[in-house]
């Protein structure tokens, strides 16, 4: 009897921590375990467009014209930067919302370990966007479809 009773407040105080420690904030995790996004908007081909000529001007140099980025994207630079990642479907661009994605590119990483630039004032907004959709035309369907799940899960 003792032993079942020490088990049961065991249930108990394992419950209530877990309470404790759950809050009502989404929990990234996998977004596609969570409430499910309408599909995908279409992409607009005019965008698309215009963030092809404006990847090729700013971003190509270093992510290269086809997006594959550095093949030794995730190995450190001696100097302990980091060599430009992809933004085509083999890297982790399509992980992120469209927001975030829309502030790296305007305002930078923020982290000391790129070399990216900061495009705030040589890009306006809809250039942004279009290199954005841009990215999306050359991801694959699941990773586009991840990316529209993050991106509807962050909201406006």
């Amino acid at each position: 009897m003792r032993r079942s009773k020490w088990l049961g407040v065991v249930a108990i105080l394992s419950a209530l921590a877990l309470a404790a420690c759950a809050d009502d904030e989404p929990r990234l995790g996998n977004p596609l375990d969570t409430p499910e996004a309408p599909p995908p908007p279409g992409l607009d081909p005019a965008l698309v467009a215009l963030g092809e000529r404006v990847y090729a001007d700013n971003c190509a140099a270093c992510h290269r014209p086809d997006l594959s980025g550095d093949p030794d994207w995730t190995t450190p630079n001696p100097d302990g930067s980091y060599p430009p990642p992809p933004h085509d479907s083999s890297g982790h661009t399509w992980h992120h919302p469209d927001g975030l994605l829309f502030e790296i590119i305007r305002d930078g990483t923020g982290f000391e370990q790129t070399r990216m630039p900061i495009f705030a004032g040589v890009l306006g907004d809809e250039e942004i966007r279009a290199v954005i959709e841009f990215f999306k035309s050359r991801w694959g369907t699941e990773e586009r479809a991840f990316q529209w799940q993050v991106t509807w899960q962050d909201g406006p």
